[in-house]
C-alpha cells in the first residue's frame, strides 16, 4: 500500500512543486495557511490537475502528465474529508453514507453495511437527522462514515479538526486515531498544528510556499529540522542569523555569542536555533553560555514565559525565550539578569 506524489501546478503568482511518498500509516502536511496543502489534496483526489508530474496508488497511475493520464475522481477510490464536510444537506445520516456505496449493487449488502458504520460511529438514533440537525462532531462522524462505504485505497484528510472547539477536537482526535488504526492504508492529513502532526503522523512532509521539504520522521522534525521554514513551524521559538566559523564553530549574529555545536554544519548554514526548554540557567560564564537581561516575564498556566535581551539585539529585538516551570522560575529570585547555557547537540543548524 503506498501514495507516490511528485507534481507541479502553476498559478500565476504561485508555484506548486510537491514531492513524496507514503505507505501505510499517517503522512502529515505540515505547513502555515496559503502554503498548497489543500491544493496537493485536490490535485491528488482528481479535482485540481497538474500542469507536471505523477500520482500513483498502490500501483495504479492516477495521473501523469507525460502519458496523458487522469483519472476522474469517482474512479480513483481515495476519500477525501473536506474542511467542511461537505455533507448532503438536504439527505438524512443514513441517505448520505448511503452515498457512499454508489458502486455496491447489492441492497442486502448495502444496508449491512449502513448498519456496521452507524454502530461504528456512534450514530445510532441519529440515522434520520440531516447534517442541519447535527453537531459539529456528529456532522464529521458521517463524513467519515460515508467516505469508508465506498471502501478507498487512500484517505485525505483536509485540516478536519479546525472548525472545532477544543474540548471537542480533543475528543474527536481521539476517534480518528482509532479510525486510522483499522485503517491500515495510505493517509495524508492537512495541518498547521504541530501538535496534531505528533500525535496523528508517522511521518511529515513540510510546506513552505508551495514547495515541499523531503519528508522525514515525526521525530525527525523537531530533533534536527533542516530549514527554517521546518524550524518554525515544530514549534521553534528562539532563531538566529548565522554564519561558520574557522574554527567549526557558529556565529550567532542576532545573539552576539559564538556557539560550539555537536552536529556536521550543514553546506548554506544560515540560521542557528535552541528551543525554549533547552536553554538552562548557570551561575557562571563560560562556553556556549549567552548573557541576557530579563525584558519581560508572562505569567503562563503552569510555567514562567521569559523574554530575554542578548548582546547582539536590542530590547524589542532578537529576544530569546525561555521556558521555565513557576518553581524553578520562584527559585531564581526572579532576576533582573541571567546566564543561560545552550548543550552543543541542542542547537539547531538551518538553511534557508
Amino acid at each position: 500500500m503506498s501514495l507516490v506524489v511528485d507534481i507541479q501546478k502553476d498559478f500565476g503568482s504561485f508555484h506548486l512543486n510537491v514531492s513524496f511518498e507514503s505507505d501505510q500509516g499517517v503522512m502529515g502536511l505540515l505547513g502555515a495557511s496559503g502554503c498548497g496543502k489543500s491544493m496537493t489534496l485536490r490535485c491528488i483526489a482528481g479535482i485540481v490537475k497538474p500542469d507536471k508530474g505523477h500520482i500513483e496508488l498502490n500501483g495504479r497511475t492516477l495521473f501523469d502528465a507525460k502519458k496523458r493520464i487522469d483519472l476522474p475522481p469517482q474512479q480513483r477510490k481515495v476519500g477525501f474529508l473536506f474542511q467542511n464536510y461537505a455533507l448532503f444537506p438536504n439527505l438524512t445520516v443514513e441517505q448520505n453514507i448511503l452515498a457512499g456505496m454508489c458502486r455496491e449493487k447489492d441492497k442486502t449488502v448495502k444496508q449491512q453495511r449502513l448498519k456496521e458504520l452507524v454502530e461504528r460511529f456512534y450514530l445510532t438514533g441519529l440515522e434520520r437527522r440531516r447534517p442541519a440537525q447535527l453537531s459539529g462532531g456528529q456532522q464529521q462522524r458521517v463524513a467519515l462514515a460515508r467516505i469508508l462505504a465506498g471502501d478507498p485505497e487512500a484517505l485525505l484528510l483536509d485540516e478536519p479538526f479546525s472548525a472545532l472547539d477544543s474540548y471537542l477536537r480533543w475528543q474527536l482526535e481521539l476517534d480518528l486515531m482509532d479510525v486510522l488504526e483499522r485503517f491500515q492504508k495510505p493517509v495524508v492529513l492537512v495541518t498547521h498544528s504541530r501538535d496534531e502532526v505528533v500525535r496523528l503522523c508517522r511521518n511529515v512532509c513540510v510546506l513552505d510556499q508551495g514547495r515541499s521539504d523531503p519528508p522525514h520522521s515525526v521525530q525527525a522534525l523537531f530533533d534536527a529540522p533542516a530549514t527554517v521554514a521546518a524550524c518554525l513551524l515544530s514549534g521553534c521559538k528562539n532563531l538566529s542569523l548565522a554564519k561558520p566559523t574557522p574554527d567549526g564553530r557558529v556565529e550567532a549574529l542576532d545573539w552576539g555569542v559564538t556557539l560550539t555545536c555537536a552536529r556536521p554544519l550543514p553546506e548554506g548554514l544560515t540560521h542557528v536555533g535552541v528551543r525554549a526548554h533547552f536553554l538552562r540557567p548557570v551561575a557562571e560564564p563560560g562556553e556556549n553560555v549567552i548573557p541576557c537581561r530579563v525584558v519581560r516575564v508572562i505569567d503562563n498556566l503552569f510555567s514562567n514565559i521569559v523574554m530575554l535581551a542578548t548582546p547582539g539585539g536590542s530590547e524589542g529585538q532578537s529576544l530569546l525565550r525561555l521556558e521555565l516551570d513557576k518553581e524553578r522560575w520562584e527559585a531564581l529570585g526572579s532576576p533582573r539578569e541571567l546566564l543561560l547555557r545552550v548543550e552543543p547537540h541542542d542547537l539547531l543548524l538551518l538553511t534557508s
